[in-house]
């Protein structure tokens, strides 16, 4: 049957004539087979590509949600890192206040909650994969609920301090005694003198002359009057080792002998004295000893 010859003749329309098609058998079954190669193959395709199309609409719809899950992880670890901060200027306010009731000795210096290794680091979120940064999350929380915990613990021992010896915050020099600008800092500084290196014993605060300077806590005027290079200068007697020295006053208006109030007008801010300008010398001493006003200023 396959090499079998078949004969297809054609015939012209009102001609006469005709034409005569020689045809072998297998050619037949080949142009079947290939019919339905393509039938087959056209199935398959179309099969493959309605998958196909399933598959990326699935694919889209679980980047959707991958990016909507990504978004709100920087959301919420923005969150945290908000939080973070806030505790440690917590923390760091109630290290002050402790410095300045005398329970600590120094300020404490403290880092990024979870060490220096904080998942809070700048560049973190593209480079890390988003199941390395919740389970960080979690362990910040974690952290965040003991340090909380232990901040507690320190605050409770302030108010036991602060029952103990009510006046105690009272007499504690914690706002600016006067408007200005700090023109030179506690510490060490080149003498606008002699050029030299030298130890600052207090702050330089520049304003215009006249600038009201008021007490920074309750105290006495042990001292009011002319100190030598210091000009018109004026000393507070806080209690507990604490004093409060204000030189190179244009005038002082509080006397000895003076009990103040925090807020009380006690001077003027001058240019009296050696000095380079305008501006209130302040400074803080503990038992005699300079210590930097910064370290009570909560204002």
């Amino acid at each position: 049957m396959l090499l079998r010859k078949y004969h297809i003749v054609v015939f012209k329309d009102n001609e006469g004539v005709c034409k005569k098609l020689h045809i072998r058998g297998w050619i037949f079954f080949a142009v079947a087979g290939l019919l339905i190669s393509l039938v087959a193959g056209n199935i398959h395709f179309w099969s493959y590509f309605a998958g196909y199309k399933l598959v990326a609409t699935r694919l889209q719809e679980t980047g959707r949600v991958v990016d909507e899950q990504k978004n709100q992880l920087v959301s919420l670890s923005n969150k945290l890192k908000d939080l973070e901060k806030d505790l440690l200027r917590v923390r760091e306010f109630d290290s002050k206040l402790r410095v300045m009731i005398n329970l600590e000795t120094q300020m404490e210096t403290t880092g990024a909650i979870g060490g220096q290794d904080s998942f809070f680091a700048k560049n973190y979120l593209p480079i890390h994969r988003q199941e390395l940064l919740a389970r960080k999350m979690h362990n910040f929380l974690n952290q965040l609920n003991t340090d909380t915990r232990l901040e507690e613990m320190r605050q409770e021992d302030m108010v036991e301090a602060f029952k103990h010896n009510p006046s105690l915050l009272a007499s504690t020099p914690i706002i600016w005694p006067t408007d200005g600008w700090v023109s030179s800092g506690f510490g060490r500084r080149i003498s606008p003198f002699t050029g030299q290196a030298e130890n600052h014993l207090g702050l330089d605060i520049s304003g215009r002359p006249g600038t009201p300077v008021v007490a920074p806590a309750k105290g006495v005027v042990s001292f009011s009057g002319v100190d030598g290079g210091n000009g018109n200068t004026l000393i507070l007697a806080h209690g507990a080792g604490l004093s409060t020295r204000y030189a190179h006053l244009q005038q002082a208006v509080a006397n000895e002998g003076d009990t103040v109030n925090r807020g009380d007008l006690i001077g003027y801010l001058g240019n009296s004295g050696r000095s380079t300008g305008p501006h209130l010398h302040y400074e803080v001493r503990l038992n005699g000893v300079c210590v930097n006003p910064l370290r009570y200023i909560l204002n």
